[in-house]
């Protein structure tokens, strides 16, 4: 099993440069898990794909489902604590921080695309391979 991010999960269903590294990465390690929060984030990357016309209303609703779908029982409540001492020790957002709480919590990595998180968490995070 592994931690994905937000950024992660949008190159795999939104085409664009990183959609073939996503891809192979799905194939390697298929046991995906995030927070419940990737949820709000995802919505939030689809929202700026319908505002930009890129995706039509149905297209977004159905990515969104997938996703879900791809998710369903691997999503998991963070502990606040956890996430506040993450976001101390680091110049990293809590949305970020929730993360790598759960990569640590489930003793695994955190698959990123996000500069910071891999500065701030060499041990956690560990970079979405070159597509």
């Amino acid at each position: 099993m592994i931690v994905v991010d937000s950024n992660v999960l949008a190159c795999l269903y939104l085409p664009g440069e990183h959609t073939a590294a996503a891809e192979a990465l799905l194939e390697q390690d298929p046991d995906w898990a995030a927070p419940i929060l990737w949820r709000s984030e995802f919505r939030n990357i689809l929202a700026g794909y319908l505002r930009r016309k890129a995706l039509t209303f149905e297209q977004a609703n159905s990515l969104q489902r997938e996703a879900e779908s791809l998710l369903e029982g691997a999503e998991f409540e963070i502990d606040s604590s956890t996430v506040l001492e993450l976001v101390r020790d680091s110049e990293c957002s809590a949305y970020d921080c929730e993360f790598v709480a759960l990569a640590i919590k489930l003793e695994t990595r955190l698959v990123t695309m996000d500069k910071k998180l891999l500065r701030s968490f060499p041990k956690q995070a560990a970079a979405l391979a070159a597509g």
